[in-house]
């Protein structure tokens, strides 16, 4: 055991003490060609040193003049250490479902990487109905191996039982860097079963556990366990910027006046928020907000919402996984057990259950590039064609939420692209889906609007001031052309587009 690691060993499973290797001796036993699926979500819980071993490999057997590829099944994006690696080495042929990764974003705009952006929450089932095809090995993080060979796991959850149960073979990396003490906040749902076999999903409450805190893996598929020292990737949150502060200051208004409408109960709904600097400073907002006794059932937790939880505005958050900056990882692992009495960690087919979601009546929160002027969302394209990132949860939550916010600041490029357009150029959520639009210039509530309607008032309250004429000058001759129901004039409509052309991909 390298020095570093702590004197006790967190193998506790004799069975499994002859399959400690190194990464390099693991990812040996990894072939060109085999689908693997890891652990990782949004930069939390992913292993770190096999797939590094595994990048290294594949770079020789290229020197060599022999292909070698592998598919990468995750939760969501990892980090540098597993999509980075791969992708620099070219060796990853086909990912799936999420991914954040700048290197990975060119192969894939390229055409040298095949990319499945897919509902999260579809990820899991699409696997157990052989969807997408054969499992071949599994690549998990876990915090240890107890006794009776569960695993303990570790800052994230993602699809990592399904991972498990699906591979024909495991390789394990206990992860010595992280606090022991995340052992008991996890709960894992082993009654998933198949149509037409399926059951309700218990949950009532976001604090509702229906599982179990391990996972379950015979060790006869373990066919490697390695021991690391390695943090997770930390997130890096700004400064709520003003723009981020008016964007925060116009949701929670608007939150204010659906209690005072007896809409909403005094301490709202569940929240839902995606990953990003304007969420997290939404979330940070609420801290010094008037509503009290809340609760969470989302993907992600950010720092936004250790500070609420820390306050006691927040009493209870569901989520598949932490993503912290180096000041919440501290304040996690310096009173962990009191965050993990008020923290659950589920796999992602559950905390984005549509289910669960429809039932608890969630409040979303997420991230968008574009909205046009009658509410359909772009959240993954730049002209239509080139991907950033991916679709993640957030359509999980548009659809099944009982309130559904998407957000973001009205224009880009430093002035030289606009938030706000006639036509989206990729669709991910469309007006049917979309509830309520936010920039910093305002909030447009689209709910029981025609879409003539919805235009006048995304332009009105959502576009910045130098576009809001050139929209409602498109608006008007577009509906000079006959004001049917939802009035375009195609040769003009995408040509909003070209100005990506020239000042390159949205900051």
């Amino acid at each position: 055991m390298a020095d570093n690691f702590e004197s006790l060993s967190r193998i506790k499973c004799k069975a499994l003490l002859d399959k400690v290797m190194s990464p390099e001796e693991a990812a040996a036993l990894i072939p060109s060609g085999v689908t693997v699926g890891m652990s990782g979500f949004t930069g939390s819980g992913y292993p770190k040193r096999v797939p590094a071993a595994l990048a290294k490999r594949i770079l020789e057997e290229h020197a060599k003049g022999k292909p070698f590829k592998i598919n990468v099944w995750t939760g969501a994006s990892t980090a540098p250490e597993l999509d980075g690696v791969l992708a620099e080495a070219d060796g990853i042929n086909m990912r799936l479902p999420y991914q954040s990764d700048p290197t990975c974003r060119q192969k894939i705009n390229s055409g040298q990487m095949h990319y499945m952006d897919i509902h999260l929450s579809h990820v899991a089932q699409y696997a157990w109905f052989g969807f997408l095809g054969k499992l071949n090995i599994a690549v998990i993080e876990v915090v240890g191996i107890r006794e009776d060979g569960t695993l303990i796991p570790a800052a994230s959850v993602g699809n990592n039982k399904t991972w498990i149960d699906q591979a024909d073979q495991v390789i394990i990396e206990v992860n010595y860097a992280l606090s022991e003490k995340l052992e008991g906040m996890h709960d894992i749902y082993y009654g998933t079963a198949l149509p037409p076999h399926r059951k309700p999903v218990l949950i009532n409450e976001p604090d509702d556990r229906i599982g179990t805190p391990y996972y379950h893996c015979p060790p006869e598929k373990i066919i490697a366990v390695v021991e690391t020292y390695d943090k997770d990737r930390v997130n890096r949150f700004s400064e709520p910027d003003e723009v981020s502060k008016k964007i925060a200051t116009h949701i929670l208004n608007f939150l204010k006046e659906e209690v005072r409408k007896g809409v909403l109960p005094p301490n709202l709904l569940p929240l839902q928020s995606g990953v990003g600097d304007v969420s997290n400073a939404v979330i940070s907002g609420l801290e010094h907000g008037d509503f009290d006794n809340l609760t969470a059932y989302t993907e992600v937790i950010q720092d936004g919402m250790l500070g609420l939880i820390k306050s006691g505005k927040l009493k209870m958050v569901s989520a598949t996984s932490l993503s912290l900056s180096p000041e919440g990882v501290e304040e996690l692992n310096a009173n962990i057990d009191f965050y993990r009495e008020r923290i659950i960690l589920r796999t992602q087919e559950i905390s984005n259950h549509p289910e669960v979601i429809r039932r608890l009546g969630t409040i979303a929160i997420n991230g968008m590039i574009e909205a046009d002027i009658y509410g359909n969302v772009n959240s993954t394209h730049i002209m239509g064609s080139a991907i950033m990132n991916g679709i993640g949860g957030s359509g999980d939550f548009a659809r099944n939420s009982f309130l559904s916010f998407f957000v973001r600041p009205s224009i880009a490029k430093d002035g030289d692209v606009s938030a706000i357009v006639p036509m989206v150029s990729h669709v991910d959520h469309t007006e049917h889906d979309v509830q309520i639009i936010v920039t910093e210039q305002g909030l447009a509530d689209l709910r029981g609007l025609s879409p003539r309607q919805r235009a006048e008032k995304i332009i009105e309250n959502c576009a910045h001031p130098d576009y809001k004429e050139k929209l409602r000058d498109y608006f008007t001759r577009a509906q000079q052309h006959g004001a049917q129901h939802t009035p375009h004039i195609l040769s003009e409509a995408l040509s909003w587009h070209d100005k990506y052309l020239k000042t390159g991909s949205m900051k």
